[in-house]
């Protein structure tokens, strides 16, 4: 959703005569734009923000603004600790921003810039969360659940195809909640089937699902609709019942395997990824074993594990007690990182030999690179520029993160 968020500041501030500077050094406006999920992400906003002083001390016309979670109702903090910063703007705030950009820009020098779009792109369709789990501060920092208007998003989506955007990723805390909010209650399922009409979209994705939310009528909707891609994102984030319900999850493991069950059923060929906590407040190795079975049990194509952070606020921060040593979260972390990798490498090696659909995202070094309908990244050779094309390409070699492969003569 940040990357989203980015995406559209930047387009915003290029309407207006920005184009992206060569070092941050010659900047005139800089947006930091932050997550605080994890007090890893904090810290390295904290020390961005520090090693910034200096700049803006010598180039005090030079417009330093800190957007997104980071910042609460409450700037009071953040301006006494960060006196160097001109702009604080909550999630998804940007008005401010650009009416002070705007009246940097003089008419003399004022240009517009050409923007060649990326060809896949992410589109916020319902910002907040309503589901309060223990340990997570976004509620508290983006508010409840606001869902976008279906007209407004397909119109969005239109302008993007036009400017030769082939793929979109829909995004939301909890983006299976979509549109309860709205007039008539239109859900997820209904939006895909509106933008699977759209001219020009070639592939549609969702992220990031709820276990609870997730309904048959969406599965059927993924399963049968052409633009939608077969994947699925899931998180399990631990594998023990009695965990689960300190984090106020509302499922149960036996719950969450017969979903992945229904899952496999219903879309064939799906890829699923799940998200992972480890060292959560009161978590034994036994039930941290839980967890690793569970891995081993549904064998996930990608695995995101983090080790449990407390949050200032939230009901995990202020109620539980973290007692597990650091190292010892690394090993849990480690532990499963190993594990995915192995069921990663086993799980790409059976393409060895097959022919994949790859829409091709750029170059990386001297190669091509995109993603398959199941999100696999797959690079590639070639002499001509393939960004944007939807190619076919046979897999000669795999690995836990990539497939690589020849592309064949004939494109789809």
């Amino acid at each position: 959703m940040n990357k989203a968020y980015a995406e559209q500041l930047s387009i915003d501030l290029e309407q207006q005569g920005y184009s992206t500077a060569g070092a941050i050094e010659e900047a005139d406006l800089i947006v930091i734009n932050t997550c605080v999920v994890r007090q890893s992400a904090e810290n390295r906003v904290l020390h961005k923000l520090e090693s910034l002083v200096s700049l803006k001390r010598s180039r005090p016309d030079m417009i330093l603004a800190l957007s997104g979670c980071i910042v609460d109702t409450d700037v009071t903090d953040l301006k006494r600790r960060f006196p160097h910063v001109d702009l604080f703007l909550k999630p998804g705030e940007s008005a401010e921003l650009l009416k002070l950009a705007g009246s940097r820009i003089s008419v003399e020098g004022y240009r517009v810039v050409c923007r060649r779009y990326s060809p896949t792109a992410f589109i916020t369709i319902i910002e907040g969360c309503d589901n309060f789990c223990s340990y997570c501060i976004v509620p508290y920092r983006r508010g409840r659940e606001k869902s976008r208007s279906l007209q407004e998003i397909e119109a969005q989506i239109e302008t993007l195809t036009e400017k030769g955007v082939k793929e979109i990723t829909l995004l939301g805390q909890n983006v299976d909640s979509y549109g309860h909010d709205l007039p008539g209650s239109p859900d997820l399922a209904d939006l895909l089937q509106e933008l699977n009409t759209v001219e020009g979209l070639m592939r549609i994705r969702f992220l990031t699902s709820h276990p609870k939310d997730m309904t048959l009528k969406l599965l059927r909707s993924v399963a049968s609709l052409d633009k939608v891609c077969e994947s699925i994102s899931l998180p399990v984030q631990a594998g023990d019942d009695r965990i689960l319900q300190l984090m106020g999850r509302g499922y149960t493991v036996r719950s969450y395997y017969e979903l992945i069950g229904i899952i496999r059923d219903s879309i064939p060929d799906v890829a699923i990824s799940t998200d992972v906590i480890v060292g959560f407040p009161g978590e034994s190795e036994q039930q941290f074993k839980g967890t690793l079975n569970l891995l081993a049990d549904i064998r996930f194509d990608t695995v995101h594990v983090a080790a449990y952070s407390p949050r200032p606020g939230t009901q995990a921060a202020t109620v539980f007690e973290d007692k597990l040593p650091l190292h010892e979260k690394r090993r849990r972390l480690q532990e499963v990182e190993e594990l995915q990798k192995d069921i990663a490498t086993e799980i790409n090696a059976r393409l060895v030999g097959s022919s994949v659909e790859v829409l091709v995202d750029g170059r990386k070094g001297e190669r091509w690179y995109g993603r398959t309908r199941t999100g696999k990244l797959v690079f590639f050779d070639d002499n001509i520029d393939r960004t944007g094309q939807l190619v076919v390409v046979d897999v000669r070699k795999t690995s836990a993160w990539s497939l690589q492969g020849e592309l064949k003569p004939e494109r789809i």
